[in-house]
């Protein structure tokens, strides 16, 4: 299949949603829910730390306020959990490990799917999704991540495709179509839009107003093309038809100062050709480097609430995703996972600010899954994985009590696998087999106590380089921010958010 012919395909997200049978047609009037104290919804901002667990979140409030103190997530009035797991393809038997792609669909369209699926349930049937139906019902719409604005999460909102790697700019077998069980790809399906590459739906089908992030070059000067008859304001350039297309000579990063300038209904800003720079990182850099230019997820989160707010007489949806959590918890990289966290909280604060002085808008902050089964151990110990063998059970009539582990006070590590504090300076820092944990003082500690050191109260750990299948928490504000306090399947969100934007629950 070439790539030339998939770029005369139309992709219509009005049409997808009739399809499906669950469509809020353009013409017709939303019936806004109504909330706590009978407020009505008019908007809702639905906010996620991809990778975020329970233990970054009580990591990053000890690391930057102290244990006392709360994140601004921490201190909405409604918590709960939601229940991440995915299913296995053509089934509905849980996987119980989900990856982003699955997890975004399920509150995106409300269906469990399999992994790598993007807005298709596992049988591979194209499902409406939450941010397809409130732009036919007239909704301004926005989506902003750190990430490839193509990756995973925010591709379930506003795409369908069978792989996730089906992102482009070009279309391949090899990322766009699933294999059989003898190793061969599948049959292409009938529609189309299942294996055109994302960043081609994305420019086409006119699904979210507001498109900030990352990934340009998963965009050719066409797809700059097809936006700007559609009327967007496109940041940046996609790149000159006349030059190499994707290359760094051609195409142009929007920069913060471009954001702070957009005024257009309809905007698209891509800040990186790849993901956006991770902040820590990003803070080490000298003045001039081009990196310095891209905006902060608050920054993007502000300015999406700006162009977004009183644009529609109905109001609007926003999806907002702090994706470097998860991609360098995937690394085992505290010192950063814990620097994204707080970029995250702060992005939450500028939503429950705006919301606050508008009364009338829903935020909603939670996780698509735990990754890397990140852990809070007790200042001083060590990990299992840096001794010379497992602790012993003391009770030998008793398999069942292993609360009292015996390991020696001294020479109990394995020199090979700790050699010393993770993030330290010292020797084993930079050791790929040093298991130690990593240290970071807090506002707790004692006056210089410094990151990396023994005497830093904060000990963190990692227990894998993937994703878990922990819960993963959630907080809510605002009108009908109740209903989130529950123990909830993450497919119970799409029903809950919908509820939320016209004031019933979806049919089918």
């Amino acid at each position: 299949m070439r790539h030339t012919t998939m770029k005369v395909l139309a992709v219509f997200a009005a049409a997808s949603a009739v399809a499906t049978g669950t469509a809020v047609t353009a013409n017709s009037t939303p019936r806004h829910g109504h909330g706590d104290g009978g407020r009505e919804i008019h908007n809702v901002i639905y906010l996620l730390g991809d990778g975020m667990g329970r233990t970054h979140v009580t990591a990053g409030r000890e690391r930057y306020y102290g244990a006392q103190s709360k994140l601004n997530m921490e201190k909405l009035p409604y918590t709960g959990a939601v229940a991440t797991y995915a299913v296995e393809k053509g089934s509905d038997r849980p996987a119980l490990v989900t990856d982003s792609a699955s997890a975004a669909t399920a509150w995106a369209s409300g269906v469990k799917t399999y992994n790598a699926a993007i807005g298709v349930d596992s049988y591979e049937k194209k499902r409406v999704t939450l941010m397809e139906q409130a732009k036919a019902a007239g909704f301004a719409t926005g989506n902003v991540s750190t990430a490839e604005i193509t990756d995973a999460t925010p591709a379930a909102q506003f795409s369908h495709a069978l792989l996730r790697g089906c992102q482009g700019p070009t279309y391949s077998d090899a990322a766009c179509l699933p294999k059989d069980a003898d190793g061969s790809y599948e049959k292409a399906p009938a529609d189309k839009t299942l294996i055109t590459p994302i960043a081609e739906q994305i420019a086409r089908n006119g699904t979210a107003d507001v498109v900030f992030g990352g990934g340009l070059a998963r965009f050719e000067p066409d797809d700059q093309k097809a936006l700007q008859q559609q009327g967007y304001q496109v940041l940046g350039s996609f790149g000159d038809p006349k030059l190499p297309a994707q290359s760094a000579d051609s195409q142009k990063v929007a920069t913060k100062a471009d954001l702070d300038k957009a005024r257009g209904k309809k905007v698209v800003g891509l800040f990186n050709r790849g993901n956006l720079t991770v902040e820590q990182a990003k803070a080490a850099l000298p003045a001039g480097a081009p990196q310095k230019q891209e905006p902060t997820l608050a920054e993007m989160a502000k300015k999406s609430i700006d162009l977004l707010d009183g644009r529609s007489r109905n109001g609007f949806f926003l999806q907002i995703e702090g994706a470097q959590i998860d991609k360098r918890s995937h690394a085992n990289d505290a010192a950063q996972t814990l620097a994204e966290v707080k970029a995250f909280d702060d992005a939450v604060k500028a939503a429950t600010d705006f919301a606050k002085k508008d009364g009338h808008t829903l935020v909603v902050v939670t996780a698509d899954h735990e990754c890397a089964g990140f852990n809070i151990i007790e200042k001083g110990t060590y990990t299992n994985a840096e001794s010379l063998a497992p602790p012993a059970n003391t009770d030998a009539g008793n398999t069942a009590n292993n609360s009292r582990p015996s390991r020696a006070t001294s020479g109990a590590k394995d020199p090979a696998r700790s050699t010393g504090i993770a993030n330290g300076a010292g020797a084993g820092a930079g050791d790929a087999k040093n298991f130690a944990p990593a240290t970071f003082r807090t506002p707790d500690d004692p006056r210089g106590v410094k990151d990396g050191s023994p005497d830093a109260s904060l000990w963190l750990t990692y227990l894998s380089g993937n994703h878990t299948g922990a819960d993963v928490p959630i907080f809510a504000y605002g009108p009908g921010a109740g209903r989130f306090a529950a123990s909830q399947l993450n497919t119970d969100l799409y029903g809950k958010m919908y509820g939320s934007l016209f004031g019933r629950a979806p049919r089918g």
